[in-house]
């Protein structure tokens, strides 16, 4: 059944994507970060493409930069030159660690500017009126100088030395072991960046074994704002002063096998730390420094318990700390980004509203929040026009993914010329609700094929999303309800309890109570959705990763009304997830232990009925594949037949992790998905991809 581009998995993900927006300081310019497939349609390239910025301004995108290797994290310095991270060779090496390039404001090829034998991990912050860099970079605990980092991994890798020795929790994030290197802040002065192209050697250890080679002096040396930090740098968010003096950084702070985190202040001069906000069961988050340098906006929230989600407010202070005031205190909605605006008189934020994530102004002096954009739409990468001259960023729908804009401030939105446009969906986006059985509205997105109509109805996929504090309200590349509307789903989005932007209580309606009203939200809206005439009630399926996952096995387990269940790195035996999970801290702190009994879907494993396909990827640190592992031998254990084969099916991944990022391990999973979905909810025999042998 073709009914769009997006009926094809190998055309899906050769379409280009955005995941990157920076602007210059005269607002004239947006720089792109755009993923390209490569020729083995294995992994995305990233390139930087240049667009006008300007409200009506004419002009194609272009390319500024071409290599193997790619490049990413983009960001204008205060004199218009762009910098960016990659893993591309230089001229003088082949040095695989990525480091720091800089591309002139007046043309020319890219420089590489730093040699860390460990490379950079990321531009932290860029001062915006002086040529100073923050840049984020990993550095062995016992060395005493960049070249000394530079000897032990040296020695690390000639001895073929994978170990670690950890003293502190936690040992991994996500999809990455921790350690040995440390995570550090590093301030550089790009006013010592030659003005051509200098030989530069990464520091290496001499096979003598002597000291190794020095760091370049021709290039400048950066300087650690943070030695000896543990992993306090595993920041919350980095700013930097207009002139480049101080940093403010919120830095974590070890407690038992927890932490917080705090805002710190450090002087680039001397280096020296002063603590500006700081209490226990509190995080402070999000710096952000207003255009004189005067003022600074912060996030703070206390730690969550079984007793209910916290809030997450908005602070302004002085850059030292004093006069700290929350404002918009009645706003009942939380922040994802946060900037100044270009007078400083108002705070730019983005949240998550509705089902959609809008872009809002709130006055810093008396805390009066403006909706800015009212589409349905989600805005990221939000970047504020120095000359006032409004605001630019990525915008998203269900239905189109991130492409840049620029918006006014009277809530115009403008498109500006676009490197990566994606093909038209065909589908019927609709806005649907329902009332829960407590009587609160819950609301989804519904997306349905040109082809469903009462004469024709479609067969439902409710498509629970993770987090859980999460939204359906944009574009996803990794989660495409795009591709099972091209297969001829009608495609059901909900928010049920624990989703945001729809206020604290609403969240609090779910919370250490996963399996309650989350579930029965869910099957609401599925109730409601299901009365529309262009949707077959009698062929559904329901599908979730992560807390969708937890959600899918829930349903299993609770419900026999689906056809099918696609659970995707799903917890499900919450005793056996808390303790093994890479930050197990948080995740037995916001539950009962009562109710991680009752909520656990484990318990319920007897009673389902419906065809699962369980799908766990080994790399997964976040759902460790302990759950998929257990899930599948419980399953065998109750549904096997004497030859031990099952109506369930496991797709297994050694090599990916929470998220299936490999192209070609996308296509086998949605192939996979779709293959399982047309069996046992249409009655077909798909057949299954080759590969998989």
């Amino acid at each position: 059944m073709v009914t769009d581009s997006y009926d094809s998995l190998s055309d899906f993900i050769a379409i280009p994507r955005i995941d990157g927006l920076a602007l210059s300081p005269d607002g004239a310019r947006t720089v792109l970060t755009v993923a390209t497939l490569n020729k083995d349609a294995t992994a995305y390239e990233r390139a930087l493409w240049e667009v006008p910025a300007t409200a009506g301004a004419t002009g194609d995108p272009v390319r500024l930069t071409r290599s193997a290797k790619g490049e990413a994290g983009a960001a204008f310095t205060s004199t218009g030159d762009v910098l960016f991270t990659s893993t591309r060779p230089d001229a003088d090496g082949d040095d695989e660690k990525s480091q720091l390039w800089l591309l002139s404001a007046h043309g020319g090829e890219a420089r590489c500017i730093s040699r860390l034998a460990g490379g950079v991990s990321g531009i932290e912050a860029l001062a915006a009126d002086a040529r100073a860099a923050i840049l984020g970079a990993h550095l062995m605990p016992s060395a005493s100088s960049l070249e000394d980092d530079a000897r032990i991994r040296a020695a690390r890798t000639k001895g073929k030395v994978n170990a670690i020795l950890h003293s502190t929790y936690p040992i991994r994030d996500w999809d990455h072991d921790l350690g040995p290197a440390e995570p550090h802040l590093l301030a550089l002065d790009l006013d010592g960046v030659p003005a051509e192209a200098a030989r530069a050697e990464v520091p290496v250890a001499k096979d003598d074994g002597d000291a190794p080679t020095p760091y370049p002096e021709t290039l400048p040396r950066p300087r650690d704002l943070t030695p000896q930090p543990g992993l306090s740098v595993d920041h919350r968010g980095v700013a930097v002063s207009p002139d480049g003096s101080t940093v403010i950084a919120a830095l974590s702070v070890p407690v038992g096998r927890s932490s917080r985190t705090r805002l710190v202040s450090i002087d680039v001069a001397s280096g020296a730390h002063t603590v500006l906000a700081d209490e226990e069961g509190v995080d402070f988050v999000s710096p952000v420094i207003s255009p004189d340098g005067a003022s600074l906006a912060y996030g703070r929230g206390a730690k969550s318990t079984p007793a209910g989600p916290a809030d997450q407010e908005l602070w302004i202070a002085n850059l030292d700390g004093s006069g700290a005031r929350e404002i918009a205190a009645d706003w009942d909605r939380w922040a994802a980004s946060t900037a100044f605006s270009a007078d400083g008189s108002a705070l730019i934020v983005t949240a998550d509203h509705d089902g959609r994530c809008p872009v809002f102004s709130i006055d810093v002096t008396t805390g009066e929040v403006t909706q800015i954009t009212h589409d349905a739409a989600a805005y990221s990468a939000v970047a504020v026009d120095r000359t006032g001259a409004g605001l630019v960023a990525l915008r998203a729908t269900m239905l189109e993914p991130a492409h840049p804009v620029r918006i006014a401030f009277d809530g115009t939105v403008t498109r500006l010329a676009n490197p990566a446009p994606a093909p038209e969906v065909s589908a019927t986006l609709t806005d649907v609700d329902a009332t829960a059985e407590d009587g609160t509205r819950v609301r989804g997105w519904l997306l349905t094929p040109p082809s469903a109509s009462a004469a024709s109805p479609a067969p439902l996929l409710l498509w629970i999303h993770g987090g859980p504090l999460n939204s359906w309200n944009q574009w996803s590349w990794r989660w495409s309800p795009a591709l099972a509307v091209a297969q001829g789903y009608a495609v059901l989005l909900p928010d049920p309890a624990l989703s945001t932007g729809y206020g604290l209580e609403f969240i609090a309606r779910g919370w250490n109570s996963w399996g309650h009203k989350p579930y029965t939200d869910l099957l609401s809206i599925t109730d409601a959705v299901e009365s529309r005439p262009e949707i077959d009630e009698t062929r559904t399926a329901a599908m979730g990763g992560s807390f969708g996952g937890y959600m899918a096995n829930w349903v299993a387990g609770h419900t026999d009304r689906f056809d099918a269940i696609v659970t995707h790195a799903a917890l499900w035996s919450l005793d056996q997830f808390g303790p093994t999970t890479d930050h197990a801290d948080y995740w037995q702190s916001i539950f009962t232990p009562e109710a991680m009994v009752e909520h656990s879907p484990h318990h319920s494993v007897a009673e389902i009925s419906t065809p699962m396909l369980v799908i766990h990827g080994d790399k997964d640190y976040r759902v460790p594949i302990g759950e998929g592992l257990r899930l599948w031998a419980e399953l065998a254990e109750h549904f096997a037949a004497p030859d031990g084969s099952m109506d369930h099916r496991f797709l297994y991944f050694p090599d990916e992790n929470h998220w299936i990022l490999k192209p070609q391990h996308a296509i086998v999973w949605y192939e996979t998905v779709f293959a399982f979905l047309a069996q046992h909810v249409r009655g077909e025999d798909r057949t299954l991809p080759e590969v998989l042998g």
